[in-house]
């Protein structure tokens, strides 16, 4: 593994993907490419090959779950077994979600109740429904789930750490106030990097892979630490994320 890990990137939303991962080596960032559905998954994994540095997550994102037929849930878990990474997954009860509350719940809950997610490091949103999402995966003991781009309350912070779960932290995050107050209280060997670009913005453009530098710089003004430092706990905190599947 490189230096730093974007664990949640829709790397099909750039333009030029392949440039998009040649400045992340360059810049030593590892890409977990999240998808939507099992499709796209597979034309990714078609399309990158034996890539290194990309890692490609299967997906079931809860914003498409009211069109995903039971061939769809099942094309899924039979791709279980090809994959490294899950995501995106989770649930949406934001006013763009909030009518396909039932269909989310169906498919989040069917994936996480196959046992061969719990082997598995996941990237999850949770977006307005958080309370449920924290629940659903507390009570399957997933310790590998980052919560992505977390706005939720920040009073189920504490319940999310006590089950085990991660947080990933975006360039966005860093200049909001509502990430900011998040950062404030997360501990520093609970977080993990994403961008979610293209969708996330990093100044006036989409933010990208490369741009964790200056996350990783945030974080260590913020923990009090040089940035080779803080990139060290952030090493470490991958390193455990990952041997806990």
């Amino acid at each position: 593994m490189n230096a730093l890990l974007d664990s949640h990137c829709h790397l099909t939303g750039y333009q030029d993907p392949v440039a998009v991962l040649r400045q992340a080596a360059d810049a030593s960032v590892d890409v977990v490419a999240v998808t939507e559905d099992p499709g796209e998954y597979r034309l990714l994994r078609a399309r990158l090959g034996r890539r290194p540095g990309v890692h490609p997550a299967l997906g079931m994102h809860p914003l498409r779950a009211h069109s995903f037929t039971p061939a769809d849930l099942a094309r899924f878990l039979r791709m279980l077994s090809e994959t490294d990474w899950i995501g995106e997954i989770g649930l949406d009860y934001s006013p763009a979600g909030r009518s396909t509350r039932r269909a989310q719940l169906r498919i989040f809950e069917a994936v996480l109740s196959d046992p061969r997610t719990g082997a598995l490091p996941m990237t999850v949103h949770s977006r307005g429904a958080e309370k449920d999402a924290l629940s659903r995966l507390a009570q399957t003991g997933a310790t590998a789930a980052i919560l992505h781009w977390y706005t939720g309350p920040l009073t189920l912070v504490d319940d999310a750490l006590a089950a085990g779960l991660w947080f990933s932290v975006n360039p966005a995050m860093t200049t909001s106030a509502k990430g900011r107050a998040l950062l404030d209280i997360l501990p520093p060997d609970r977080v993990l990097l994403e961008t979610d670009g293209p969708f996330a913005r990093h100044g006036k453009r989409p933010a990208r892979p490369v741009d964790l530098a200056d996350v990783v710089a945030h974080l260590a003004t913020r923990w009090a630490l040089t940035p080779a430092h803080a990139t060290q706990q952030l090493q470490s905190n991958q390193q455990r994320l990952l041997s806990s599947t």
